[in-house]
């Protein structure tokens, strides 16, 4: 078994990856980007990828959005696992932080530390990398007076020194990943044992009624009416076409259970693309 993530080693992804899978009998594969990631499952590179999809503090990651909704109509969303974040700033060596001129790491941690950034370290220069990881190496291997945010993970792997730990800007933070897979290889996993406390259904649609009044309730209505509980929403832009959008929606429930069924049909009649993103046990 191919497991990919966003790589290189050290990063959050490569945490949750450890935390939540048996990889005895398994090959972990970074990869540089979550677009990257996310696509070489759908090639067939890698049977699986673990990919953060959202956090508590900054709110969805939308690479992984247009790479699953958009880019790799063959993938579908298997399951997903909540990884507690703790952000250290991270340097070459011990210096104190008004000797910092530059702050490194991968954008989602930016904001989740921006508090402690324009406390601490205000007016510092900040860099964005394409990962946690990514960020720690390029802080060690650079003798500039740089700090990075990431995982101590990082700094034990790449002989960074952590100056502060736990700098997020609220103890609670943490970040969904989700497990995606090509479309139809998770088997019968996902059966059709519907409880809805144990499973979640991820759906996008459109339709070019989007800037009608009433469109997106009438959407939503068909959930609302048959007591499904939606429990995020979200809205990206619809490529190519200023001022229509995709929207994206999690939800509690099996896709084969009656109510979740009945309102995805109900749903179609609504939009011109309707897709379920996968139906998987919840967190």
């Amino acid at each position: 078994m191919r497991l990919g993530y966003l790589g290189p080693a050290g990063t959050f992804s490569e945490e949750a990856l450890r935390a939540s899978a048996d990889l005895a009998a398994a090959e972990l594969v970074p990869f540089a980007s979550i677009y990257d990631t996310v696509m070489a499952v759908q090639a067939g590179a890698v049977d699986r990828a673990l990919v953060p999809i959202e956090n508590a503090l900054e709110g969805a990651v939308h690479a992984t959005l247009d790479a699953i909704a958009i880019e790799a109509p063959e993938v579908e969303i298997v399951g997903e696992t909540v990884l507690p974040i703790r952000n250290c700033l991270i340097a070459r060596a011990a210096i104190e932080l008004g000797e910092i001129q530059a702050v490194v790491s991968h954008p989602q941690p930016l904001g989740q530390c921006a508090r402690f950034l324009r406390s601490e370290l205000p007016g510092v220069t900040v860099r964005a990398a394409t990962s946690t990881a990514e960020a720690v190496r390029i802080v060690v291997e650079s003798r500039e007076p740089w700090a990075a945010l990431g995982p101590r993970l990082a700094a034990d792997l790449y002989g960074g020194v952590v100056l502060r730990d736990g700098v997020d800007d609220d103890p609670d933070n943490a970040t969904r990943f989700v497990w995606v897979a090509r479309a139809g290889e998770a088997g019968e996993r996902a059966s059709r044992r519907v409880d809805a406390a144990e499973w979640k259904t991820s759906i996008v649609f459109a339709g070019a009624g989007d800037r009608s009044p009433g469109w997106l309730v009438r959407c939503l209505s068909e959930f609302a009416f048959r007591g499904v509980n939606l429990t995020k929403i979200e809205s990206r832009p619809r490529r190519g076409r200023l001022g229509h959008y995709l929207f994206l929606i999690d939800l509690d429930g099996h896709a084969a259970s009656r109510p979740v069924e009945e309102a995805i049909a109900g749903l179609r009649s609504h939009c011109e693309e309707v897709r379920v993103l996968g139906t998987y046990p919840a967190a």
